[in-house]
């Protein structure tokens, strides 16, 4: 996956280019799970992404692995987006890993409050809210890079209203570059969620993060945890084909091409799909907009808004 995208390029430039085409991984825990990770990245590199980010885990439970991967990502050439929570860390470890990264070239991070692991109901917290990591990493990675924040097109579950998350969001766009969505799947979700920020005096880029559907089980587990709506029309689809795990995967891929397609003519900046580590579905989408044909509607897109 070389791409043509210098490493290191903070994602704000390459918004400000265009719409971008990215993508999520988390750190593989075995070698199997490596292998499987290192052919999905080989499978990719046709569609060359704008950047590609990597998750970590709740309490931090991944640290060692994700900041192995992405410092791996980065010297493949591979512009990497290291993501960053402050649960269970103290200000002094934070501070540690954002260094290494700006040491090693990494130049985007995602910053997020984080869950804290299973079972631990008072999680330490270096600070308390993801803006105050904003601020910590903006500080350390200085000029020349890049911070996101995450978003939540139908408000964060843990937020009182929508009208208070929106608020909270705007607060932290002030201070990051850019949000990277939640998965959805009703785009009026996402335009109300910009609509909302424009309402507050907000024009950062706003990702919207897709997932094909390719499991109703583990959508649906997802989508609870997540708080997003799973919609009933897209649930009886796939129940209707829910023993042909092919059939499953073509209901989703379907409709996670209807939802970017609607994005893209709305004018979102870019997409960034979930891979859950596997490459068929994202290429499968991919393929049916025309992102992997440099005179597809993305390229078509970026020729506009230049």
């Amino acid at each position: 996956m070389s791409g043509v995208t210098p490493v290191g390029t903070p994602v704000a430039a390459l918004l400000a280019e265009g719409p971008t085409v990215s993508f999520e991984f988390f750190p593989p825990r075995s070698e199997e799970a490596s292998a499987t990770l290192r052919t999905t990245i080989a499978e990719l590199a046709p569609l060359e992404p704008s950047f590609v980010s990597v998750t970590y885990g709740a309490g931090g439970s991944t640290r060692e692995l994700t900041h192995r991967l992405v410092v791996d990502l980065l010297a493949d050439g591979i512009n990497p987006v290291a993501h960053l929570t402050a649960v269970e860390h103290t200000v002094e470890e934070l501070t540690d890993i954002v260094t290494g990264y700006r040491d090693a070239g990494v130049r985007n991070v995602l910053a997020l409050r984080g869950d804290p692991p299973a079972g631990v109901d008072e999680p330490l917290r270096a600070v308390e809210h993801a803006i105050d990591l904003v601020h910590l990493v903006r500080g350390i990675v200085g000029e020349g890079s890049s911070v996101a924040v995450a978003a939540h097109p139908e408000g964060h579950p843990a937020s009182p209203s929508v009208a208070e998350d929106r608020r909270h969001l705007a607060a932290k766009l002030e201070a990051a570059d850019y949000a990277v969505t939640q998965f959805f799947f009703a785009a009026e979700d996402y335009l109300r969620l910009v609509e909302d920020l424009a309402a507050l005096d907000c024009h950062r880029p706003v990702l919207p993060g897709i997932m094909p559907v390719t499991n109703l089980a583990q959508i649906e587990r997802f989508a609870a945890l997540s708080g997003a709506t799973f919609p009933a029309w897209l649930a009886e689809r796939l129940r209707a084909v829910g023993d042909d795990p092919a059939a499953v995967r073509a209901v989703g891929v379907e409709a996670a091409t209807e939802l970017c397609a609607e994005l893209m003519d709305a004018g979102a900046p870019g997409l960034h799909f979930y891979t859950l580590n596997r490459s068929t579905a994202t290429r499968e989408v991919a393929a049916n907009l025309g992102l992997d044909d440099s005179t597809g509607p993305m390229a078509s897109a970026a020729d506009t808004n230049q």
